[in-house]
């Protein structure tokens, strides 16, 4: 009889182990996912200086006017003038060598944002601008066909000495709205 009883609690115990199982059910959810662009020389989306005054280094691009730019040219003075505003054409260019080897042409959006209300920049020739002279510019960049970006530097009630700004570029797939 006790090995009946214990059978029997036995059993119990394993529908119950059985009948108090985990319910496995599909759960949906969304995620997001974030990456980061890294200097790299080899990038399809590429920013090219043109002037002597921007140099392209560890995946940054400098912008200087001062004597100790090492591509200053010689006997140029030490930097620029105060109550003056300076016209920059071409300082550097943005390129769109996305998808190179397709046929299909796939533009990209640029925006670029100066950090400083003296420091304006444009798109194109400084006469005939695509975008700006504003401190927030945006503008189409086709395949095969680099966008130059020109900077005005209005020195006007400046005092002596070195102002430094940020500059910010993104660039999105698909042209401009």
């Amino acid at each position: 009889m006790n090995k009946l009883f214990g059978l029997t609690l036995l059993m119990i115990g394993m529908l119950l182990a059985v009948g108090a199982g985990a319910n496995f059910r599909y759960y949906a959810a969304d995620r997001t996912a974030s990456f980061d662009v890294v200097s790299d020389d080899n990038e399809l989306i590429d920013l090219t200086a043109l002037q002597p005054y921007v140099t392209y280094d560890a995946g940054k691009l400098y912008v200087d006017i001062s004597s100790y730019n090492p591509n200053y040219p010689q006997g140029a003075g030490m930097g620029m003038s105060p109550n003056t505003t300076y016209v920059f054409e071409e300082m550097f260019q943005v390129s769109n060598e996305l998808w190179e080897n397709n046929e299909t042409n796939y533009p990209i959006c640029v925006t670029i944002k100066t950090q400083h209300d003296d420091v304006l920049i444009f798109a194109g020739n400084y006469t005939n601008p695509i975008a700006g002279p504003d401190n927030n510019i945006e503008f189409t960049v086709e395949h095969g066909d680099p966008v130059p970006i020109g900077m005005i530097f209005d020195n006007t009630n400046s005092t002596l000495g070195s102002y430094q700004f940020q500059m910010s570029i993104e660039a999105y797939a698909g042209a401009c709205p």
